[in-house]
């Protein structure tokens, strides 16, 4: 009775949510709460040249490095440097220099500081073989050609080889020339390369070519020849080369003494005669030349 009389004297103490609630206020508030931003920051190291700075560590530098104290050092060829050089592509001509055209040997003249342009009895070299000659000029005057080919190229005219036309004009066959070139530059050391297109007129063929020897241009001319019927046409265009070459073998000095007005008269007076003939079709009589050493002029034509 007295144990149970006591528990009623004790107050009784019952559990609210609102208790709760403020205990747990009271403990979050408790807790110590820092600001991101009011984080300490770690001391910045100090920038070099500052006061105070090198003492204790004597290898910090003082001051900026400048370029006042810099010094030229020598430059050393590296093996990168030395392999690119090795795959340079060689040179046009080797340095055998014989100038006998043979594996794109070095041709005379090449070695004086031309720089390896074709000049001499060489051959051309891989620059002439990738010139576009219907509109360059390469290997012009570079310099002049050895002298045993000068001499070929400007050999006294032999009076055998000289022919002359009915009407008193001498000339030289156009096959003799070819021999010349190839006596001086070898079969394939020269050649004509076309300028312009074939221009065909009415009753004329024209075309202009360049002549070529050892890769260097050494004269342009036009040819041209004459047709009478449009079936000649091939013909006459193989002819308007031919006489392209000759005219450009003027430059050479071939056969100069043609265009030599002194020599053309003292040759017909000594090696030709002037003839009248009779063309028989027309019963007409014409004034004819030919050489002394001819036979006598044959049909339509007649003595």
């Amino acid at each position: 009775m007295a144990t149970r009389a006591l528990l009623h004297r004790l107050p009784i103490v019952r559990s609210s949510p609102r208790l709760d609630l403020n205990a747990s206020r009271a403990y979050i508030a408790a807790r110590s709460f820092t600001p991101r931003s009011a984080t300490k920051a770690p001391p910045s190291p100090s920038p070099v040249g500052a006061s105070g700075t090198g003492i204790g560590n004597p290898e910090i530098q003082e001051t900026l490095p400048t370029t006042a104290d810099e010094v030229d050092a020598p430059v050393v060829p590296t093996e990168l440097s030395s392999t690119s050089s090795s795959n340079q592509p060689p040179p046009p001509y080797s340095s055998n220099g014989n100038g006998n055209g043979n594996g794109g040997a070095r041709p005379f003249g090449a070695d004086n500081g031309n720089n390896g342009e074709a000049s001499g009895l060489g051959f051309g070299g891989s620059e002439g073989l990738s010139t576009d000659w219907s509109r360059s000029y390469h290997g012009l005057s570079i310099q002049p050609f050895a002298s045993e080919v000068s001499e070929v190229l400007m050999a006294p005219l032999d009076p055998l080889d000289v022919e002359m036309k009915p009407d008193g004009l001498i000339y030289l066959p156009e096959i003799k020339y070819r021999r010349i070139l190839n006596k001086a530059f070898g079969p394939g050391g020269w050649g004509l390369a076309p300028r312009s297109e074939t221009n065909v007129g009415p009753k004329v063929v024209s075309r202009e070519y360049a002549l070529v020897c050892l890769g260097r241009l050494v004269a342009i001319a036009r040819g041209e020849q004459e047709y009478f019927d449009p079936s000649g046409i091939p013909t006459a265009t193989e002819a308007c080369k031919s006489n392209a070459l000759m005219r450009c073998c003027k430059d050479l000095g071939i056969a100069s003494e043609l265009w030599d007005p002194r020599f053309i008269r003292e040759f017909k007076s000594k090696y030709c005669i002037e003839v009248f003939a009779e063309h028989l079709p027309t019963k007409k009589k014409y004034k004819l030349w030919r050489r002394k050493d001819q036979p006598k002029f044959e049909y339509p034509y007649k003595e």
